[in-house]
């Protein structure tokens, strides 16, 4: 079979992101500019994004600092609280919020003002369905006594089966799955109500590339990298055409200096050059055909919106990662493959 030189793509969305914000934010704003129309923008700030007026002030500040002349859109989201009512779903629907993210509490960076009991968001789900709205999931539980590498495992088990039963109109999205379990899942149960997004990282890691010869922080994420069976079943579900698995980058920037420390940060900041590591995976199992469809169709499909104009061009050149990366006053180590180099460049068409 020929070498394929350059795939062109129909322009894609990233349907999960970490912009963060203040200083920062430009810096890592102009990464997914370049290389997707929209991008799904997650809502834990510091001071989280819990109202639909602090949605439009984020939203107005990612506005300010995208480059002159770009038509790139952000999708906002609102966080889930314990508080939330559906007056306040009625009011982001209003202000254009297109999702709800659902935090449990302390299951991630940032997550603390999440939901501490899922029985009680009976009414906000109500809501949710009701508007049009979806629920964005961050699966696992947060029992300390469940061994880090099964939460997401039990979640599934033990809350999602029970949530879907209470709520069978709600449209859902688990978020970045990474495991084998998820997918087997997500083929059982999904339908038009149940989608998942699945990362680069996951695609490309397994447990073994953060851990075995010392640890690499820079492949620390949560959900955790899996087992290598756990990343054959993702890698599988993102390039067989399904349409209920679609791209989610979850690129989670974090200074240098707090990922390298003895409590580094959960999070791989991967949106530098999203399309050119999932172009890696895809190629790796002789997938590429099947690129276009879960970069830049699935995802607006199951969220109703319109495809993107314009394209995006992939081409075969091979490049070395950069070290670091700005990220306001100080900086970011970006996400590496084991190699350190890809062999896929992407360009605006």
């Amino acid at each position: 079979m020929a070498t394929l030189h350059e795939l062109v793509l129909p322009r894609p969305d990233d349907f999960h992101v970490h912009f963060r914000e203040g200083t920062v934010l430009a810096d890592v704003v102009r990464h997914t500019v370049l290389q997707f129309g929209r991008a799904l923008v997650m809502p834990n700030l510091k001071d989280p994004v819990t109202t639909a007026s602090k949605a439009i002030v984020y939203r107005q500040a990612i506005r300010e600092v995208l480059p002159e002349g770009s038509d790139f859109t952000p999708l906002m989201t609102l966080y889930l609280t314990d508080t939330t009512t559906p007056e306040d779903i009625a009011e982001a629907k209003k202000a254009g919020v297109v999702a709800v993210k659902w935090y449990p509490a302390g299951a991630t960076t940032l997550s603390d003002h999440g939901v501490s009991d899922w029985r009680q968001m009976d009414a906000v789900c109500e809501a949710l369905a009701a508007e049009e709205m979806l629920l964005l999931i961050h699966g696992e539980v947060t029992d300390p006594q469940i061994d880090i590498f099964e939460r997401e495992t039990r979640f599934v088990r033990d809350i999602l089966v029970a949530l879907r039963q209470r709520h069978p109109n709600l449209r859902m999205v688990l978020e970045h799955i990474t495991t084998k379990d998820s997918v087997d899942f997500i083929h059982e149960y999904g339908h038009q109500n149940l989608g998942a997004t699945i990362t680069a990282q996951h695609l490309l890691n397994n447990r073994n590339h953060m851990l075995v010869g010392g640890i690499k922080p820079h492949f620390y994420c949560l959900p955790i990298l899996k087992t290598e069976t756990d990343r054959c079943a993702l890698l599988e579900a993102a390039t067989s055409g399904d349409s209920r698995f679609f791209l989610g980058t979850d690129s989670a920037p974090h200074a240098q200096s707090a990922k390298e420390n003895a409590c580094g940060c959960a999070g791989c900041f991967t949106g530098y050059a999203a399309l050119e590591l999932y172009a890696t995976a895809f190629e790796s199992v002789g997938k590429l055909d099947k690129l276009a469809n879960f970069a830049a169709r699935f995802g607006a499909d199951y969220y109703g919106l319109p495809y993107n104009k314009g394209e995006v061009v992939l081409k075969r050149e091979s490049w070395a990662l950069p070290e670091t990366l700005p990220f306001g006053a100080t900086l970011i180590r970006p996400y590496h493959t084991v190699s350190g180099q890809l062999n896929w460049k992407c360009f605006q068409a």
